[in-house]
């Protein structure tokens, strides 16, 4: 029966995760939205100190296609966010996660959109900094952004943007409840870097079963190679002489001993 290897996508993907379980990004946390699916993962971001989002708890999911690296994920909040850099249904609108085509319109820089060096990590840093930072020059949501600029620009005094925002990070207090979870509210809390513990053992055994399948394909890969050596360096080759069949081993002097 023949063995079905391994998507590599889905190795790439489980590697990624047992990485930000290990050494997690500062002030977020990934799970899988089921445990037998790693081309769909949650993610919750604690609100950065001393910024608007101070104590919030934000939900978010990144979906991943089969081809990842090669293309990139999408990233859609759940949480009701307003800002100029995402849109009403969720979704984040940033170059890191635009296909890696050659669009002059856009006002981006190829060197700005995906590429399959990127990853998780660097796209989880890239919207933490995107809230506190947001781009108005292409925004996914003008009225946000109309309104962050006069708060900008009033170095605070107009408080309506600054408002909404606080509003929402104190209906996050519910359900950051609900899920059992202890928002960082202090730099240190939200610097630390703690391993999240696994719900239960699903994680590690598909990554056994992984680490198996890479196993499997190397062992098949070596037996392949050896008798292709044994063919060669050691085989056994057929001669015929006036119609008598011979055989001559490699190895073997002309009296018919074995070299030592």
């Amino acid at each position: 029966m023949a063995h079905q290897a391994t998507p590599s996508s889905q190795k790439a993907l489980m590697m990624e995760l047992k990485s930000l379980q290990e050494q997690p990004v500062e002030g977020f946390r990934i799970t899988l939205v089921e445990e037998s699916d790693l081309y769909n993962w949650e993610v919750a971001i604690f609100g950065p100190p001393n910024t608007l989002y101070e104590g919030g708890y934000f939900k978010a999911h990144i979906k991943f296609p089969v081809d990842y690296p090669y293309s990139p994920p999408t990233f859609r909040f759940l949480t009701k966010m307003w800002h100029p850099n995402i849109y009403e249904n969720g979704d984040v609108c940033i170059s890191i996660l635009h296909p890696p085509v050659d669009d002059p319109q856009s006002g981006e820089l190829p060197s700005e959109r995906w590429n399959p060096t990127q990853n998780v990590r660097t796209i989880l840093l890239s919207v933490i900094s995107l809230l506190n930072e947001p781009n108005t020059f292409s925004p996914a949501n003008v009225d946000a952004s109309v309104m962050f600029r006069k708060w900008r620009d009033s170095k605070g005094k107009d408080k309506e943007y600054a408002e909404i925002i606080r509003k929402q990070v104190m209906s996050t207090a519910a359900e950051a409840e609900r899920d059992g979870v202890k928002v960082p509210t202090t730099l240190a809390e939200y610097c630390v870097q703690t391993r999240v513990p696994s719900q239960d053992s699903s994680s590690d055994l598909l990554y056994d079963d992984l680490y198996d399948d890479d196993m499997e394909e190397e062992d098949e890969d070596e037996d392949e190679s050896e008798m292709e050596s044994v063919g060669e360096a050691g085989g056994i080759s057929a001669t015929e002489d006036d119609g008598t069949s011979t055989r001559h081993y490699d190895n073997q002097d002309d009296s018919g001993n074995e070299d030592s």
